[in-house]
């Protein structure tokens, strides 16, 4: 009993380490997967840094998308993509 005793506050640590830390993450990365994979022509984006534009392809086998921007076209990865301005707008009108 007394070698359970010892490893308790290990134990505790890791717990309150998974639900504060490890589980979270996991959440915030399936929710980014799947994000990335709602994502369609026409969409109107921003990506990560600060860049807007709609999106004009996507391509599935590179995990790439092409943006179009006010100076023009640009390629990036789908996941530098940080959020969706269409479906933002259509959900402050409703």
């Amino acid at each position: 009993m007394e070698g359970i005793g010892q490893f308790l506050p290990f134990i505790l640590m890791f717990v309150v380490v998974y639900f504060f830390m490890i589980a979270p993450q996991m959440k915030r990365a399936k929710k980014e997967k799947k994000f990335n994979s709602e994502l369609k022509k026409g969409d109107k984006v921003i990506t990560k840094s600060g860049l807007h534009g709609k999106i004009l392809e996507l391509n599935d086998k590179d995990q790439t998308c092409i943006i179009e921007t006010m100076s023009g076209k640009v390629k990036f990865e789908r996941s530098a993509i940080s959020m969706e301005l269409s479906s933002k707008a259509n959900s402050a009108q409703a």
